[in-house]
């Protein structure tokens, strides 16, 4: 009900902590197919790789020395670390 909320107010940025949590695959798509319409920034953190994959244009890898920022979806970036 938040996240509907939230989307009414129509705001620039979305921040997410693990967005896909505790959902069901159905409320997972719907989640997705939402946020794939949304027109501002997605800010999110997840371990599930195919809502980070349908929906990551870029990554910010944060380590303790550095950010390395990647323009790009995650498969590409997981090629470019030699991952995939």
């Amino acid at each position: 009900m938040l996240f509907g909320k939230l989307m009414m107010q129509k705001p620039n940025i979305l921040v997410m902590d693990e967005p896909t949590n505790h959902l069901d695959m159905e409320s997972i798509e719907s989640l997705n197919m939402a946020l794939e319409m949304y027109q501002g920034t997605l800010i999110f953190v997840s371990h599930d790789r195919e809502f980070v994959s349908s929906l990551a244009t870029r990554v910010l890898e944060i380590t303790p020395d550095r950010v390395i920022d990647f323009s790009g979806n995650y498969e590409d970036y997981l090629r470019s670390k030699g991952i995939e």
